[in-house]
């Protein structure tokens, strides 16, 4: 099976047949800059070597060992990443860039593919940034994803309870609500390139005349919204990012403009510019996941900490005596609030503050209280933490989209007497690496 190395490169090293003008000089002139600074071991600039892939990395890109003379003339392991290859798989892979600890490869060739080796649905896949994953069934999504939480736990919080499979996403094309396309300041008049960031790029970028990833109706809304904005291009002075998002009223290409999302009993109200969940066809499953979890444990009273717009606490609110909230963002407040009057929920209540600040507002005893955290990818400060810890809540149920510092936040909830009771990815994100994962805390004994 051979591949077009256009197809699956990394910042066009491999090829350059489909480049305008302009890109075949910037191209060039970074392959220049590369070979100035190219660290020239364990191998040479654009070094060729067959590999046999033997799993993935975190971010999705396949690893492979291979021997290497060390400097003192031992020969050790030696790590190369390749993007868009398979565990199993026997690849080409021409060598970019050497670190002090391993070194990147382009996929050049698949010599001996893998089973689980599908066709792309994206003709970008491989130059667009966004996804890493097509090329794999989507089962093998599944099984990568929570093996990949598995050893990240083990490794980083030494936790060994047994991972479930991951919960799939009932779309695994056009589930995304909102997407972002960028384009940058206009050159003679014209504007370039209207999408995302190439793989393996800061600045460059793809131009995406559609996104498989995407609802239809973004798609059906995107080429318009390009026209509109190659129409004005002799007005336009700088780069900037255009919105899409849909929601059960349409789509939306302004901000501020209202969005209502129905997720099982409940409308959420939130702008369109405003942080909310990007798959709709698994927001139902997902919140009953968490709203069961935090009820089995027999607490009566829930707080949602890092609430947003209050998607988490309101699900979960038919089943609790009370629901307290806090969200140091004060527009994610407002619609926190709006949406408990909205939906008519009178057992909640929303604060603003920090996570830390939400320990000042509590009334109930830790024994009658469970605990649902849903951090940004940072995940939350030791600070709130010890507060946590001595607060001494019934349960904690834990979301989180980073797995890593999931796993730093556990060690310590670990250390602090509890221990896990259930781990359930979720995958919100098809087709990328990313995952979200709810991991169940009790108290020890």
């Amino acid at each position: 099976m051979r591949f077009n190395a256009t197809a699956f490169s990394d910042n066009s090293h491999s090829a350059n047949s489909r480049l305008s003008l302009p890109q075949l000089i910037w191209h060039f002139l970074a392959v220049a800059r590369v070979k100035q600074t190219f660290r020239n071991w364990p191998f040479s600039y654009h070094q060729e070597l067959e590999l046999e892939i033997e799993t993935l990395t975190q971010t999705g890109e396949g690893l492979a060992r291979t021997d290497v003379f060390s400097t003192d003339g031992k020969i050790s392991r030696w790590v190369v990443q390749v993007p868009h290859s398979i565990p199993g798989e026997r690849v080409l892979a021409r060598i970019f860039r050497n670190y002090k600890n391993y070194s990147q490869a382009d996929l050049m060739r698949v010599l001996r593919p893998s089973p689980m080796r599908v066709e792309p649905q994206c003709k970008l896949f491989g130059q667009c940034g966004g996804c890493q994953l097509q090329h794999m069934t989507y089962q093998a999504q599944l099984e990568w994803k929570r093996q990949g939480i598995r050893e990240t736990l083990l490794r980083l919080a030494g936790i060994t309870a047994e991972v479930d499979p991951v919960t799939p996403s009932p779309e695994q094309y056009g589930y995304r609500t909102k997407i972002t396309p960028h384009f940058a300041s206009p050159r003679s008049g014209e504007i370039g390139a209207i999408g995302f960031l190439r793989a393996g790029t800061r600045h460059v970028l793809v131009d995406v005349e559609h996104c498989p990833i995407a609802r239809a109706e973004i798609n059906e809304a995107l080429p318009a919204l390009r026209s509109q904005i190659r129409s004005r291009a002799s007005k336009i002075k700088r780069g900037a990012t255009v919105l899409l998002r849909v929601s059960d009223q349409g789509v939306h290409t302004q901000p501020h403009e209202i969005c209502r999302q129905r997720v099982g009993a409940l409308e959420f109200l939130y702008p369109a510019g405003a942080f909310f969940q990007n798959n709709a066809s698994i927001l139902p499953g997902f919140t009953s996941y968490i709203t069961s979890e935090a009820s089995a444990t027999g607490a009566k009273h829930l707080l949602d900490v890092y609430c947003g717009s209050g998607l988490l606490g309101l699900c979960a609110a038919s089943v609790f005596a009370t629901v307290t909230g806090i969200e140091i963002s004060e527009d994610s407040l407002h619609w926190a609030r709006q949406n408990a009057a909205h939906n008519h929920v009178d057992n909640a209540t929303f604060f603003l503050g920090s996570a830390e600040d939400i320990f000042a507002q509590v009334r109930t005893a830790g024994d009658e209280t469970v605990v649902v955290l849903d951090p940004p990818r940072a995940g939350c400060s030791q600070s709130f933490l010890q507060q946590l810890l001595s607060y001494r809540p019934r349960a904690i149920v834990y979301v989180s989209c980073h797995p890593g510092t999931q796993a730093r936040d556990a060690r310590l909830l670990l250390a602090g007497g509890y221990e896990v009771y259930r781990v359930r990815p979720f995958d919100l994100f098809p087709q990328t690496h990313h995952c979200e994962c709810v991991i169940t805390f009790g108290r020890r004994g």
